[in-house]
């Protein structure tokens, strides 16, 4: 190990992980009975540099039977929201700006599964690349999603808040 480098002995990186265990317990919790909840998303690894998360395609279906691009938008728009919560700490509240997406290909059946890879992560804006695969690891979606960070939560006038009043993507899942 590198003195003062990463590794559990390093007090910032203990900081850094019960923050994102918290954030991601918040998230978590505030979800139920949420968009999130109701489309079947389930986090399965989660920093600020990457979130991965899973969807059933039943139940997210358009009429024709296939996984409806606005499910996939949701899925990635989760994702990145909760790695930009992650990046933005405890203290700072995040809202989604922008989505775009590709659908490649079409999805009936099983679940599909979405990486959000972070491509920027500054003091106010951070961009994630959101791929979404089928079963198979076939690309059905690639997303790109843009938050903006900011130390006040709209509404407040200035008026100081803490984690659990903040307003990110821990505690708007969909990051708006």
């Amino acid at each position: 190990p590198v003195p003062g480098g990463p590794g559990p002995d390093n007090p910032e990186v203990a900081v850094e992980q019960d923050s994102v265990r918290l954030i991601t317990a918040a998230f978590l919790a505030r979800s139920k009975d949420t968009l999130v909840d109701r489309m079947g998303i389930t986090i399965v690894e989660a920093s600020s540099q990457r979130v991965v998360g899973t969807m059933p395609v039943a139940g997210n279906t358009q009429p024709y039977g296939l996984l409806h691009g606005g499910a996939s938008c949701v899925l990635a728009e989760t994702l990145g929201s909760l790695g930009s919560a992650l990046h933005a700490g405890l203290e700072r509240f995040t809202v989604g700006v922008e989505i775009s997406a590709t659908h490649h290909r079409a999805a009936s059946a099983g679940l599909v599964t979405g990486v959000a890879s972070m491509l920027h992560g500054g003091r106010t804006i951070t961009t994630y690349e959101v791929v979404i695969t089928d079963e198979q690891g076939r690309r059905v979606c690639t997303s790109r999603l843009t938050c903006l960070l900011s130390d006040r939560v709209p509404g407040t006038r200035g008026r100081a808040h803490g984690p659990t009043r903040s307003h990110n993507a821990a505690t708007a899942p969909g990051g708006d």
